[in-house]
C-alpha cells in the first residue's frame, strides 16, 4: 500500500518520520495493524513471517505514544544481545527525537536514572526485577512490546513472561500491548487472552519454497 494513500489515517508527526526514512509503501501486516487500530490504543499481535516488517509495527507505535501521548514505552526482547542491537538501530533512527534506554544489568537493581527515558529496552526478566522495586515511572508507561512472544511457550522463560504480561494489564488497565511473532501455533487463542485484535498475512520478500533433498536433488512441491 503506498505511503500517500494513507496519510488520513496515520498522525501527522508519524507520517513525516515515515517520510523521513524514505519508506514509500507500508507492507501487508502494517496497513493491517493500523487498520486494526495500531493508532487507537488497541492491543496487537503479529504474526507474519520473518523480514514482513513487524519492527516497523512497534516503531509506529512507539512513536506515537512517545511523540503524540506524551509517555513511555517499552521494548522487550528475550536477549541481551539484542537489546543491545535494537538500541543501537533505534537511536541511529531516533536519536534526534526522543531518550532511548537499555537495561540489562544487575537484576536486582532498580535502575533509577531509567526514569529519564522515552523508550526503554530490556529483557522480560529485568522488568519483572524493575516492578518488584515498585518503579515510580511505571504509571508513565502507555505501552509495551514484547518481541517474541511465542517464548510464552517456553518451559524456562514462558511462565515469567506470562505473569509479567498479566501484572502489567492490572497495574496499566490502559496500556497497549504489541505482541510480535513468527511462530505461534495458537495465534486465536493467545489474541484472545491479550484482548488484541489478530495481525496475519503470509506475505514475505523472499519466495519460500519447500522440496526434499534425496540423493543431491531437491523435489520440490
Amino acid at each position: 500500500m503506498e505511503l500517500g494513500k494513507l496519510k488520513k489515517i496515520i498522525p501527522d508527526k508519524i507520517y513525516k518520520i515515515l517520510q523521513r526514512q524514505n519508506i514509500r509503501e507500508l507492507r501487508p501486516a502494517q496497513y493491517k495493524a493500523i487498520r486494526q487500530g495500531l493508532f487507537k490504543d488497541k492491543n496487537l499481535l503479529v504474526c507474519t513471517p520473518t523480514a514482513s516488517g513487524k519492527t516497523l509495527v512497534a516503531e509506529m507505535i512507539f512513536q506515537n505514544i512517545i511523540i503524540n501521548q506524551k509517555q513511555k514505552a517499552i521494548y522487550l526482547v528475550p536477549l541481551k544481545a539484542l537489546a543491545t542491537e535494537k538500541v543501537k538501530e533505534f537511536r541511529e533512527k531516533y536519536g534526534d527525537l526522543f531518550k532511548i534506554g537499555i537495561s540489562i544489568g544487575d537484576l536486582d537493581s532498580s535502575d533509577v536514572k531509567l526514569a529519564s527515558y522515552d523508550l526503554l529496552i530490556m529483557t522480560s526478566e529485568k522488568l519483572d526485577a524493575l516492578l518488584r522495586h515498585n518503579i515510580p515511572w511505571l504509571k508513565n508507561v502507555g505501552c509495551v512490546i514484547i518481541d517474541e512472544i511465542h517464548l510464552l511457550n517456553d518451559p524456562s522463560r514462558g511462565p515469567t513472561l506470562e505473569i509479567l504480561i498479566t501484572i502489567l494489564r492490572k497495574l496499566l488497565q490502559k496500556v497497549q500491548l504489541l505482541g510480535l511473532s513468527a511462530t505461534i501455533g495458537n495465534a486465536d487463542e493467545l489474541a484472545a487472552w491479550l484482548d488484541a485484535k489478530l495481525i496475519e498475512d503470509s506475505w514475505r520478500p523472499v519466495r519460500l519454497d519447500k522440496g526434499v533433498y534425496l540423493d543431491g536433488e531437491i523435489s520440490f512441491q
